[in-house]
């Protein structure tokens, strides 16, 4: 007999466990993306220790995006009928034997295995973590469940490159990796403990979660996120740059700025899981309209910096905000596959992200640091006006 409820039966005992289970799947996010941004702060002393060169060191972070991208969806909707509690004990068991081998690898070859292992399961977490947020949440409430499980995310990017330098500092990179893997048992142990025996609400196989790329409503929105994380991306990864290069500010202080742009963005987050459930389209035009804004106002600004403090807590809303509405928006446009839907968006997130770091790459190169925010702030234009027309052909259909 399975160990999972009916639906109905499921339902109300989500319910009741809901208040613990979705803040614990925050803390899960939290601890899984840190996993992966904490690297990016620790590489200079994974160089040094492990007697290779920065960029060598750096290639690990460019092997954990591919493997997300290409692996990601395949194991998604293989695993989308496990029950999700057992799911992600297991995802934060791996997290931990992962970062546990990091912590002790002796080179660059069992550090990469150390990394390989989360990348393949952290899509997996990010897919069903969102769809199964949103069903013990229940009806017209799985926004917000889902920001809430985003808080997680805000905080890891607020966090966990700051916290990889201290960490590098203070206890050393492997000290880090260490911690994070007790981390990842303990929130397994809380999942067990607070987390209904959940699953998809029906089984559904490969072959039918993959008809979902036959549907141009879906491909419209995954093509959607590509663009909007290419706006959010061509700016934010140059933001310290354009801190110091542009706005003057202090090397030393360029981390606390930076923390309060994520700081400030924690309201962004609580903003999109507002609105994106009855609005999805729309609500990712608003923040979209409102991320450019806020990067033609900063690099406008940027002699001001009270004018300039206020102008990027507008970019920080709103580039905090599209995260959730972004994947809360491709999952309903994939009603019957949500959690390869949700997988899907994260694939296409990293390839914007890639994209964005280019472009804003090759502008900084040849158009300066003073002018990444208005290249920025074009690209997110152009994500507001594509929105806007995917908006008036639904209108026509």
């Amino acid at each position: 007999m399975s160990s999972v409820a009916p639906a109905e039966e499921l339902s109300a005992e989500a319910h009741r466990g809901r208040s613990a289970a979705i803040p614990v799947l925050a803390v899960a996010a939290f601890i899984i993306v840190t996993t992966e941004f904490l690297i990016v702060g620790l590489l200079p002393a994974i160089a040094r220790d492990l007697s290779i060169s920065v960029a060598r060191a750096g290639q690990l972070v460019t092997f954990f995006a591919v493997v997300v991208m290409l692996f990601g969806p395949f194991l998604t909707a293989w695993l989308a009928n496990f029950n999700r509690k057992r799911l992600f004990i297991s995802v934060l068991v791996l997290f931990a034997f992962s970062n546990g081998l990091a912590a002790i690898a002796s080179n660059y070859w069992i550090l990469a295995i150390a990394r390989l292992l989360p990348a393949l399961a952290l899509p997996v977490f990010w897919g069903t973590a969102s769809e199964t947020a949103a069903q013990i949440a229940g009806p017209d409430k799985g926004g917000r469940a889902v920001s809430t499980v985003y808080l997680g995310i805000s905080a890891a990017m607020l966090f966990g490159i700051p916290l990889g330098t201290l960490a590098s500092d203070v206890i050393g990179w492997r000290g880090a990796f260490g911690i994070l893997a007790v981390l990842s048992l303990m929130i397994a142990l809380l999942t067990y403990w607070t987390m209904p025996p959940t699953r998809a609400m029906a089984h559904v196989r490969m072959a039918d979660q993959a008809k979902i790329l036959k549907s141009p409503v879906f491909v419209i929105n995954v093509a959607l996120s590509v663009l909007v994380f290419t706006a959010m991306f061509t700016g934010y990864t140059y933001l310290a740059e354009m801190l110091e290069q542009s706005a003057g500010i202090a090397p030393a202080m360029v981390g606390w700025w930076l923390m309060g742009f994520g700081a400030v963005g924690l309201f962004g987050n609580w903003l999109g899981g507002l609105w994106v459930d009855k609005k999805p389209l729309a609500t990712t035009v608003a923040f979209c309209l409102v991320l450019a804004i806020g990067m033609a106002a900063s690099t406008l600004l940027v002699g001001d910096h009270v004018l300039f403090a206020g102008a990027l807590a507008v970019w920080g809303i709103a580039n905090t905000a599209l995260y959730p509405i972004c994947q809360i928006r491709v999952m309903k446009a994939a009603s019957e596959a949500q959690a390869l839907a949700g997988t899907l968006n994260v694939s296409a997130a990293n390839g914007g992200i890639a994209l964005g770091a280019a472009v804003g790459g090759f502008s900084l190169a040849s158009l300066g640091a003073h002018n990444v925010g208005y290249v920025a702030a074009s690209v997110a234009l152009i994500a507001a006006l594509a929105g806007l027309l995917v908006i008036r052909c639904y209108r026509h259909k």
